[in-house]
């Protein structure tokens, strides 16, 4: 039903409209009491079999919503009423900011894809610590804070930026993530270097371990699909040496050759980054490469291309102890996150893990 109504209405729309209309309807439902317990029953039912526990954390089922999606902790409640076991909210920056200009949202449907250009478009880490202070939480759900650099921040000064977003949300967090990946703030792929990234980290967990004295707030960094090898390995490196709790692997890539877009030209050349199904091979393999260079040192989040249930299996048999979507929600609709945990618990009752944590990397270790 939701495919035709995709077609009918979201489909002639602009995206960024439709997406504002469609979470504001996401919204309103969660403010209903007995709506938002009726809808949270249909679409998010539990499985007992996917609970989960990484990040210290303990969670309903591996499955969340990545960054991107909710970037100002307005609707954390009606994502969880949806099924989302962990929200991702931000990316947020150290001041508010409007973002690139408009038109900056493409949907690329025949290849199930989106491209963005976005840049961050969010009210400011003041603003949005000051929302996430004042939230009485409806549905028990994990929110991590993804936060980047604010664009009319020059290079040399990131760190003081970052430093200042990680102590006004570190105290309202259960993990932090580093964005250093977007393609669409000029310069910042360039702190994904270790040299650059290294006092980057640790400035960022001396600053929230200020903020946040009483207990340790997990700290991840989010990385592109677009690094070499040879710099995934470094990343990997880093994050063990640092003591890092985690890596996001990964973010939306700049790549358009050898994906197999089948979209028009006029589409697949927009600028920005390309998320959704042409993304998962290149997502899936780097995080392979992450969990055979780390294994149980550090929890690693697969994102990028995952649209199903045997998507989000591929991606814990290669390491990933929480996976994440966000594109695919787009084309699949409210009861996708539903129809995911359902597969996703099926296949793990006709596997030989008794649990998801044994499934975790097991096909990797076994091809080492």
């Amino acid at each position: 039903m939701y495919k035709y109504f995709f077609h009918l209405v979201f489909r002639r729309m602009d995206p960024e409209r439709a997406h504002h209309l469609a979470f504001r309807w996401i919204r309103l439902v969660a403010r209903v009491p007995g709506l938002r317990t009726f809808v949270a029953a249909v679409l998010a039912p539990r499985h007992r079999e996917l609970r989960t526990e990484a990040l210290g954390l303990r969670l309903h089922s591996p499955f969340g919503l990545a960054a991107g999606f909710d970037k100002n902790a307005v609707g954390v409640d009606g994502m969880a009423m949806l099924g989302f076991d962990h929200v991702e909210i931000g990316t947020v920056t150290g001041e508010p900011q409007p973002g690139n200009p408009k038109k900056r949202l493409f949907r690329l449907v025949a290849d199930r894809a989106l491209i963005n250009r976005m840049g961050f478009n969010n009210e400011g880490s003041l603003a949005v610590a000051a929302r996430l202070a004042s939230r009485t939480p409806v549905f028990r759900t994990v929110v991590g804070v993804n936060i980047g650099k604010t664009k009319a921040v020059p290079e040399a000064e990131a760190v003081g930026d970052y430093v200042k977003s990680a102590e006004r949300l570190a105290p309202y967090a259960d993990y932090l993530v580093v964005n250093v990946s977007s393609p669409n703030t000029p310069g910042l792929r360039d702190l994904q270097a270790v040299d650059h990234l290294r006092p980057l980290l640790t400035a960022v967990r001396e600053a929230a371990d200020r903020a946040a004295p009483a207990r340790r707030v997990p700290l991840l960094v989010k990385i592109a699909p677009d690094l070499a090898d040879e710099d995934v390995d470094a990343v990997a490196d880093l994050a063990v040496e640092l003591g890092l709790d985690g890596i996001i692997a990964t973010n939306t890539t700049i790549a358009r050759a050898g994906l197999g877009l089948r979209s028009g030209p006029a589409a697949v050349q927009e600028t920005g980054g390309l998320s959704g199904a042409p993304l998962k091979a290149r997502s899936l393999q780097v995080l392979r490469r992450l969990y055979a260079r780390v294994g149980d040192r550090i929890t690693l989040v697969g994102v990028g291309g995952i649209e199903n249930a045997e998507d989000a299996w591929q991606r814990i048999l290669a390491g990933a102890t929480l996976v994440q979507g966000y594109s695919a929600f787009v084309y699949e609709g409210p009861f996708w996150a539903r129809t995911l945990h359902k597969g996703l618990a099926a296949r793990l009752r006709t596997s030989p893990y008794a649990t998801l944590a044994d499934a975790v990397g097991a096909e990797v270790r076994t091809t080492a």
